[in-house]
C-alpha cells in the first residue's frame, strides 16, 4: 500500500509555559523554531516563534504531495488537554528567601519540623480510621433496616400473593436513597463522583484537579457513598476512602480550612505542594489501610503512583499513617460490637482466613490460575458511556439504575430454584426462603440480597454446594452488566467490591466445574479457593495494579500462601489486558483529558530531541522588569504562561540576552499584591521586607491577576525579580534526547524544564503537556493510520 502523508495540527490549548497554541511537538525535527523579539514600553519580552503543524511522514507521492496543505487532525484533538488542569511544583523554588530560611533554621528547628511531619501524619490516620468506622456503621445500619423492611415484606407477601408490592417497595427504597445521593453530587460537588482514584493517581502525578481535595468533596464524598451502598448499586465503600484519606491529608497538613476560612497558624512550613503531597500520599495510604485492613498495602498503592518522590523517612510515616488508621477504625469498631479490644475487623471488608487445609493449591493449579488472569481481562470490555451531564438528568439516571437494579435482584431471586439448607453454621445475614421449603433459604438472594461486601464473603467461604453453577453463572453475567451501567453515574461509588464480587462469581463457578469434571476435584477444586483467585483477575484485570493489589489481597485474606497465586494471576491480568486495552482508571483519565505522565517515556522515543517536544514561543522576562509590562504580560487573555525564564543582558553588549532564573505566575501576583517595587523601597524609610510566610499565606488559592490593582503611574515602577526568582533552574541543551528530559522531569517533579542553546539562551520549555501532548499524539496517528488502512 503507498504511503499517506499525515499532517497533524494541534489545537490551541494553553499550557503552564506559554502562549495558547504553544508550541507543537515537530516529531520529525525537520524545521528549526524562530526567533523574535517583541518590545513592549520600551522594555523587552523575549518570544520564541511557534510551529504549527507537523508533518509524520517520510515519503511522499507526487499524488498525494497536493494534499500537503490540507491537514488532517488526529482523532478527538479538540480535547487533546484540557485547560482546567494545572501542573504542581513539586520541585522546591529555590530562590534567596527559601534559601535563607532555610540556613537560619537550627538543627533544633529542622527536628521540630520532623517531629512535626510525625504528628500529622498521626492525625491522618486517626481521622481517616475515624471516617472508615463512621462510614461502615452507617451502611451497616442503613442497610440492615433496609433489608430487613423489604425481607420482611416479601414473607408476607409470599404466602397471601401479591409480591409486586414488595418489589415496588424496594425499587422506591432504592431511588430514594440514591437520589439523595446523586443530589448532593450532581448539584455541589460533582468532582465527589466516582471513586476518585484517577483523580488522585492525577495529584500524585503532578496534576492539579480542581475542588479535588476539598472539604466540602470530603463531605459529599462520605455522604454520597452511604447513599450509594445502602441504595443497592452495584458498587463499594471501599475505592472512595483512598480520595476521603487524600483529602484528610491535605486540609491537616495545611492547618486551616481555606473553605471555612479558619486558619490555626500551625503547620505553615508546609503550605506548598511538595509537602502537601507527601501527606496526601500518606493520607491515600491510609484509605487503603482503613478499606482492606492492609496497611502494607496502603504504603505500596501510594509508592506505585509517586515512587520518584520518596525516601526512607517519607515511607515509615506513611506506613505509621495506614498503621495508625487500620488500629483507630479496629478499635472503634470493636466498640460498636460491643467486642471492646477485640482488633479483629481490620478493614472495612474482611475476606476471611483461608486456613482450611481443603484450599490449599498444588503445582499443577498454577497454570489454571494463570489462565484465570487471563480470562479476567477480557471482562474488561464493556463500559457505559455518559452523555447525561445536565444535574437534573444525572439525579434521574441514577434513580433508574437504582430501580433497575432492585428489579433485576428480584426477578433473579424470584425465579431462582437454587435452594440450599439453612444449617446452624449458615452466615447468611438475611436469608430468604422465598418458594423453598422450610428449613431452606433461596441461594440466588445470598448474592443480591446483601450488602456486596457480604456476598463477597459468602462466596469466598460458603460451603462448595452452597451455589449451583446455574445461580453463579447467571449472577456473574447480570452483576457485570449492572456494574458496567452503574460506573460512571453522578453518584460516589467504588469499583474495586463489584469487580471482587464479579470475580469471585465466576471463580467459584470455573471451581465447580473443575469438580465436576474431574474425579477427584472434590479433593482440591475447592470454589472458595477458585472464588479468590477469580476475584484477584477479574480487579487486576480492571484497575492493572500489581505490585500493592497482590499485597492487599493478601493482608486482606490473612494466608501468605496465596501471595504467589495472586501475583501471577495479576501480572497474567495486567500483561494480557495492556495488550488490548488500558486500565479502567487510565481510560477515565484520558476521558478527562488530563495531562498525566506514565513513569518511562515511549520506548521508540529516543531518535527525538528536547527540540522537538518543547513549547514556543516562550515570553521571557529582564531581571529588573518593567511593573506594567509583568501586568500586561499576566492579564494577557490569549495566553495561560504559569512559569517565565528570567533573561539578564550585560550592559553596553549587543550580545542578546541569556538564563539567570525562572519565576512563576503566582509568584508575580503576590509581588504585585504586595507592591514590591523599586522606587517605593527606595522612597520609603522603613519596609517590611517579603518573606516566604506571604507566598505560603496565598498558597494554594492565589488571586487572579483581575483582583490586583496598579495605578497607572506603578505601571511604571521597576520590580527586581532577584531576591524572588530561583536562580538555578533545571535546564538542558535542545539535543538532549526525549528520554533522558522525560526522566528528568518526572523524577525531580518539574513543572518547566527550560531548554537553552549552546551559549544558554532560551529557546524553549519542556513542560508536563508537552509530553503528554507527545504520548496522546502519537497514539492518536496510530489510530489515524489504521483507520485510514
Amino acid at each position: 500500500m503507498a504511503n499517506i502523508t499525515k499532517k497533524v495540527s494541534w489545537s490551541s490549548r494553553a499550557d503552564e509555559s506559554g502562549a495558547t497554541g504553544e508550541g507543537t511537538p515537530l516529531l520529525n525535527g525537520s524545521e528549526q523554531p524562530r526567533h523574535s523579539r517583541q518590545l513592549s514600553e520600551g522594555r523587552s519580552i523575549f518570544q520564541i516563534g511557534r510551529l504549527s503543524t507537523v508533518d509524520l511522514e517520510e515519503e511522499i507521492t507526487s499524488e498525494e504531495d497536493s494534499l500537503r496543505g490540507r491537514p488532517k487532525e488526529i482523532p478527538h484533538n479538540e480535547k487533546l488537554l484540557s485547560l482546567k488542569f494545572e501542573s504542581l511544583d513539586y520541585d522546591n523554588i529555590e530562590n534567596q528567601l527559601f534559601l535563607e530560611e532555610e540556613r537560619r533554621m537550627s538543627y533544633m528547628g529542622f527536628r521540630c519540623l520532623e517531629i512535626s511531619r510525625w504528628v500529622v501524619c498521626g492525625l491522618i490516620g486517626f481521622l481517616t480510621g475515624l471516617i472508615a468506622c463512621f462510614i461502615d456503621i452507617a451502611v451497616e445500619e442503613l442497610a440492615g433496616f433496609k433489608y430487613q423492611v423489604v425481607k420482611e415484606n416479601i414473607e408476607k407477601f409470599t404466602e397471601v400473593g401479591g409480591l409486586s408490592i414488595s418489589l415496588i417497595l424496594w425499587a422506591v427504597l432504592n431511588s430514594a436513597i440514591v437520589m439523595i445521593g446523586a443530589i448532593i453530587v450532581a448539584f455541589f460537588e460533582p468532582i465527589a463522583a466516582g471513586s476518585g482514584i484517577p483523580q488522585i493517581k492525577c495529584y500524585l502525578n503532578g496534576v492539579k484537579i480542581p475542588r479535588v481535595v476539598r472539604l466540602k468533596t470530603l463531605v459529599v464524598k462520605v455522604c454520597g457513598v452511604i447513599c450509594s451502598v445502602v441504595g443497592g448499586l452495584a458498587v463499594g465503600k471501599e475505592g472512595p476512602m483512598i480520595h476521603s484519606g487524600a483529602v484528610v491529608a491535605a486540609g491537616v497538613s495545611q492547618g486551616r480550612s481555606t473553605s471555612l476560612k479558619r486558619d490555626f497558624k500551625i503547620f505553615e512550613y508546609f503550605r506548598r505542594d511538595t509537602e502537601k503531597r507527601d501527606f496526601v500520599s500518606a493520607g491515600a495510604a491510609a484509605g487503603v489501610s482503613a478499606a482492606f485492613g492492609a496497611p502494607v498495602g496502603g504504603v505500596l498503592f501510594s509508592l506505585e503512583e509517586g515512587a520518584s518522590f520518596w525516601n526512607q523517612m517519607l515511607t515509615w510515616r506513611i506506613f505509621f499513617a495506614s498503621m495508625i488508621s487500620t488500629f483507630t477504625l479496629n478499635f472503634f469498631l470493636s466498640i460498636y460490637h460491643n467486642k471492646t479490644g477485640d482488633l479483629s475487623s481490620p478493614g472495612l471488608i474482611n475476606f476471611g482466613r483461608f486456613e482450611s487445609d481443603s484450599v490449599a493449591y498444588n503445582l499443577y493449579e498454577i497454570p489454571l490460575f494463570i489462565a484465570m488472569g487471563a480470562i479476567g481481562k477480557s471482562y474488561f470490555i464493556l463500559f457505559f458511556t455518559r452523555y447525561v451531564h445536565r444535574p437534573c438528568l444525572q439525579v434521574m439516571e441514577a434513580m433508574l439504575v437504582a430501580a433497575v437494579t432492585a428489579t433485576v435482584s428480584f426477578t433473579m431471586i424470584y425465579f431462582s430454584n437454587d435452594c440450599q439448607p439453612l444449617g446452624p453454621e449458615h452466615t447468611e445475614e438475611y436469608p430468604l426462603q422465598l418458594f423453598c421449603a422450610d428449613g431452606e433459604y433461596n441461594s440466588m438472594a445470598t448474592a443480591f440480597f446483601n450488602t456486596p461486601e457480604r456476598s463477597v464473603r459468602s462466596l469466598f467461604h460458603n460451603q462448595p454446594d452452597t451455589y449451583n453453577p446455574l445461580t453463579l453463572g447467571l449472577f456473574t453475567l447480570t452483576y457485570f452488566f449492572l456494574a458496567c451501567w452503574t460506573y460512571g453515574l453522578a453518584v460516589s461509588a467504588g469499583v474495586f467490591i463489584p469487580s471482587l464480587l464479579i470475580g469471585a462469581a465466576w471463580g467459584r463457578l470455573f471451581g465447580r466445574l473443575l469438580a465436576a469434571i474431574t474425579s477427584s476435584g472434590s479433593i482440591w477444586a475447592d470454589p472458595g479457593k477458585y472464588a479468590l483467585i477469580g476475584a484477584a483477575a477479574q480487579l487486576g484485570g480492571i484497575v492493572r495494579m500489581t505490585l500493592s493489589l497482590t499485597v492487599i489481597m493478601v493482608e486482606a485474606t490473612g494466608n501468605v500462601t496465596y501471595g504467589l497465586p495472586i501475583m501471577l494471576v495479576l501480572m497474567t491480568a495486567k500483561i494480557v489486558g495492556d495488550y488490548f486495552v488500558e486500565g479502567l482508571y487510565d481510560i477515565h483519565i484520558k476521558l478527562q483529558s488530563v495531562p498525566f505522565l506514565h513513569w518511562e517515556a515511549p520506548a521508540t522515543s529516543h531518535w527525538l530531541t528536547a527540540r522537538e517536544v518543547m513549547s514556543s514561543p516562550v515570553t521571557c522576562l529582564n531581571r529588573i522588569e518593567k511593573v506594567g509590562t509583568i501586568v500586561d504580560t499576566l492579564s494577557n487573555t490569549s495566553t495561560n504562561h504559569n512559569g517565565f525564564p528570567v533573561v539578564v543582558q550585560v550592559t553596553g553588549s549587543d550580545e542578546p540576552a541569556k538564563l539567570c532564573g525562572l519565576i512563576l505566575r503566582s509568584q508575580l501576583i503576590v509581588l504585585l499584591k504586595h507592591k514590591v517595587f523599586v522606587e517605593l523601597a527606595r522612597s520609603r524609610l522603613t519596609q517590611r521586607k517579603l518573606q516566604l510566610k506571604d507566598f505560603r499565606d496565598a498558597y494554594p488559592r492565589f488571586p487572579p491577576i483581575q483582583s490586583i490593582h496598579v495605578s497607572q503611574d506603578e505601571r511604571e515602577c521597576m520590580m527586581d525579580l532577584t531576591e524572588f526568582m530561583n536562580a538555578t533552574p533545571y535546564t538542558v541543551p535542545q539535543e538532549t534526547s526525549l528520554p533522558r528530559v522525560f526522566k528528568l522531569f518526572r523524577a525531580l517533579g518539574l513543572r518547566h524544564l527550560v531548554v537553552v542553546d549552546d551559549e544558554n539562551r532560551v529557546v524553549g520549555l519542556v513542560t508536563r503537556k508537552d509530553l503528554a501532548r507527545y504520548h496522546l499524539g502519537k497514539h492518536g496517528l496510530e489510530e489515524l493510520q489504521l483507520a485510514q488502512t
